[in-house]
C-alpha cells in the first residue's frame, strides 16, 4: 500500500491554483463548495482486494481511492473492515454516480456501485452526508485525464 499522508479537509472554497492535482489527493466540488482528502491509492488487484481491511481508524480527512483500468461494474463488501465507510462511486469523467452511506463493519452484503465505475473513494462513514457529497459531485484526480468533467490543470 502507498503511504498514508496527513489529511487536510478544505471546505467552502475551490482549492487554490498552487494545489494542482496529485496522486495522493482527491478534490471534490459541488454546489455546496469544495473539499479535499488525502488518499491512499488502491490501483492493483492486490491493493483493491485488501482495501481498508483491518484498519482500526482513519483520519477524518483521509481516504482510499480505488482505481480500475477501465470503467466496469463495481461491487464491494465490508469483510474484515472494522470502521464504517462511505463509498463514493465515480464514472470515467470524475462524476459521482452513487454514494453508499455508512457501510456496516464486517457486513458481507454486496454493495452495488453500478455500471461504468472507474473509481471508488472510501471515506469515514457519515462524511458524505455531512459535506453534501452526492450524485453529480465532481471529483478531480490525475486518474481521470483531460476529458474529465473537472480536469487537472497542466
Amino acid at each position: 500500500m502507498r503511504s498514508f499522508l496527513t489529511a487536510a479537509v478544505l471546505l467552502g472554497f475551490v482549492a487554490p491554483a498552487w494545489a494542482d492535482c496529485a496522486p495522493d489527493r482527491v478534490e471534490l466540488r459541488g454546489d455546496w463548495g469544495s473539499l479535499q482528502f488525502s488518499v491512499e491509492l488502491a490501483d492493483t488487484p492486490e491493493e483493491r482486494a485488501q482495501g481498508l481491511m483491518f484498519r482500526e481508524s482513519m483520519a477524518r480527512g483521509a481516504g482510499m481511492l480505488f482505481i480500475y483500468e477501465q470503467p466496469q461494474h463495481a461491487t464491494f463488501w465490508m469483510k474484515n473492515t472494522l470502521i464504517p465507510l462511505d463509498m463514493i462511486f465515480v464514472d470515467a469523467q470524475g462524476t459521482v454516480t452513487r454514494v453508499h452511506d455508512n457501510a456496516v463493519p464486517g457486513d458481507l452484503t454486496t454493495i452495488d456501485g453500478g455500471q461504468g465505475v472507474l473509481a471508488v473513494l472510501e471515506i469515514n462513514g457519515g462524511l458524505a452526508d455531512r459535506y453534501g457529497i452526492a450524485p453529480g459531485t465532481q471529483l478531480r484526480h490525475p486518474a481521470f485525464g483531460t476529458e474529465a468533467a473537472w480536469p487537472c490543470e497542466d
